[in-house]
C-alpha cells in the first residue's frame, strides 16, 4: 500500500468492492446475513476501518464455504448475529468507536475544566 492509497482509503475500497462481488454469489439468505455481518461489525472500527478489513474477509469466507456446503444461516451463525460479530471482534463488551470517542470528549472536558 502507498501513501497515495493510505490516505485516500482507495484500498479498503477496492477491497470492499472485491467483498461485494464475491457476496453477490452468495445465496440470498447469507447475503442478507452479509449485510447485517457488515452493519454490525463497522461499529468496532478504528476511524479508517482497516482493522476490519481481516475479519470482515473471515466472515465472508465462513459464509461461502458454509453456502457451498448446504447450511442453513441459522446453522452456522445462529439467531444472534450481533452476538457473532461482537465474538469476532473480541468480547461482548469490546468498545466501539463511540465509546473511544465518548471517553476521549470526557477527559477534554475533564481537562478544561481543571480536573473537577
Amino acid at each position: 500500500m502507498n501513501f497515495f492509497e493510505k490516505i485516500t482509503g482507495s484500498d479498503m475500497t477496492k477491497k470492499m468492492k472485491s467483498f461485494e462481488a464475491r457476496a453477490s454469489n452468495l445465496p440470498p439468505e447469507y447475503q442478507a446475513a452479509w449485510e447485517e455481518i457488515k452493519r454490525n461489525l463497522w461499529l468496532h472500527a478504528d476511524f479508517t476501518g482497516r482493522n476490519l478489513m481481516p475479519i470482515l474477509n473471515s466472515a465472508l469466507e465462513l459464509l461461502e464455504v458454509t453456502s457451498a456446503d448446504g447450511q442453513s444461516v441459522e446453522e452456522v451463525l445462529g439467531n444472534d448475529i450481533k452476538g457473532f460479530c461482537a465474538a469476532l471482534v473480541g468480547d461482548e463488551g469490546a468498545k466501539n468507536y463511540r465509546d473511544k470517542w465518548r471517553e476521549q470528549l470526557n477527559k477534554n472536558v475533564l481537562k478544561k475544566l481543571g480536573g473537577l
